[in-house]
């Protein structure tokens, strides 16, 4: 991948030996990893990938110029102000529960991108002050508004390269783990399409639940064969 280095010698990468891949992780070092997806993307690396495809840099408020300035330096793009339409650069901010107003519906723990609240259904839910990237993306899933983010600092600054790679690191840990139960509850669900294939193929009745109800209006023949194309999606999908 050939590509343009920014004007005034700013750029000290070797832009005609990288690939598109190493174009994206070095975009995405630059960014402050709070996943906050206010720049409209899903997270940070969404994001990367966008600018390497000439989406604009001024659309990180977490970030602010300097990370404007920065993704100039490496993209070649001008240095432009941050996008209003996207937020303004604030001071680092943090969310905190009102812990006697919670009732433990675990919508902010499954909102958290960084795995930087803990609880349990039913039960109290605390957020870890010193993991809290100030996305506040649990604020809105909290059904009984219990939730507010407050300001840690006067300093309007995008957070250190230390913070940054630690926050990406709780995210990819975090996606991983979801990949991981997405994975494993797939392979439940094609267990049971395998028992539900073999009781058919046993001549066996299937069991009469809400799932079964919806099954036994379609024929035999029909219900094996979408059990079939189910297994052989699932095999597909397999790396």
């Amino acid at each position: 991948m050939i590509l343009d280095c920014a004007p005034g010698g700013k750029v000290v990468i070797n832009c005609a030996a990288m690939t598109s891949a190493d174009f994206i992780e070095l975009i995405n070092a630059q960014l402050p990893q709070t996943q906050c997806t206010k720049c409209g993307f899903d997270g940070c690396r969404p994001y990367a990938e966008a600018i390497a495809a000439g989406e604009l840099i001024n659309r990180c408020p977490p970030g602010g110029p300097q990370t404007i300035e920065r993704l100039a330096a490496v993209t070649g793009q001008s240095v432009r102000p941050l996008n209003p339409e996207v937020g303004q650069h604030v001071p680092q901010q943090l969310a905190v529960i009102r812990e006697d107003e919670c009732i433990g519906c675990t919508k902010c723990i499954q909102a958290c991108p960084v795995d930087a609240i803990v609880g349990a259904a039913k039960l109290m839910h605390t957020v870890i002050a010193d993991e809290c990237t100030g996305c506040d993306l649990c604020l809105e899933p909290c059904p009984v508004d219990c939730i507010d983010l407050i300001t840690v600092g006067t300093r309007i600054e995008p957070p250190s390269r230390e913070t940054a790679t630690h926050w990406r690191q709780r995210y990819e840990r975090r996606e991983a783990r979801l990949a991981r139960d997405a994975e494993a509850a797939d392979q439940r669900r094609l267990l049971k399409l395998k028992d539900k294939l073999a009781a058919l193929d046993r001549g066996e009745e299937l069991q009469r639940d809400s799932v079964a109800n919806t099954a036994l209006a379609k024929t035999p023949e029909q219900l094996r064969a979408e059990i079939m194309a189910a297994v052989a999606r699932k095999k597909a999908n397999k790396p």
